[in-house]
């Protein structure tokens, strides 16, 4: 029997290797996938820390689905977590990606390939659809009349007013930083007056 140490590290790599080479459709589609396994299975994290890797893991640089593995792997197991994490989300999509290079002229112009690929984009969108009520609904949940404001201030300057989704992040960004010192003063005064 492995000691426990190494069933984690094992259990990281492996959950992220899996799960990266059955998802097909971008980073978006990995993170209920993750929920499921690290939150709900697995029992690593809580659905509140999983809104956060995934809030973090958004406006970050790079793809969302590396980003959420390695704060997740780092939370989990620290930089050797990170670092296992990292190689198991990409490491199947650098091997399926090395199989189509050596066959790039029979999948360009193979039609079998193109319907494929068009149907599993319905099942892209209602997992995208999925994720959005899901983690909206947490949202609401919270009762945080500020975080409800910022959801729909976002969507709709998005969507509505096409404002570039960095200035919508970087709002956010201000507005969660204004709001963690507010509640860190607040804090202080009740510790100060206690």
């Amino acid at each position: 029997m492995m000691p426990k140490d190494k069933k984690i590290y094992w259990t990281l790599f492996s959950s992220t290797f899996y799960l990266s080479a059955f998802t097909v459709g971008g980073g978006y589609v990995i993170v209920p996938l993750m929920k499921k396994k690290f939150a709900d299975e697995l029992g690593w994290i809580d659905e509140k820390e999983m809104l956060n890797i995934v809030a973090i893991a958004q406006s970050a640089p790079g793809p969302i689905a590396v980003n959420a593995s390695i704060l997740l792997g780092y939370r989990v197991a620290g930089l050797p977590g990170a670092l296992l994490a990292i190689l198991g989300t990409v490491l199947p999509p650098l091997i399926l990606l090395s199989v189509i290079s050596l066959f790039y002229e029979a999948f360009r112009d193979n039609r079998v390939v193109a319907a494929v690929l068009k149907g599993m984009q319905a099942g892209v969108a209602a997992v995208i659809v999925d994720v959005v009520c899901t983690m909206g609904l947490n949202v609401v949940k919270t009762k945080s009349w500020l975080s409800i404001a910022v959801m729909v201030c976002a969507f709709a300057a998005v969507f509505f007013l096409k404002i570039n989704v960095v200035w919508v992040i970087l709002a956010c960004a201000v507005i969660g930083a204004v709001r963690a010192l507010i509640e860190i003063n607040r804090e202080k005064k009740k510790g100060g007056a206690a």
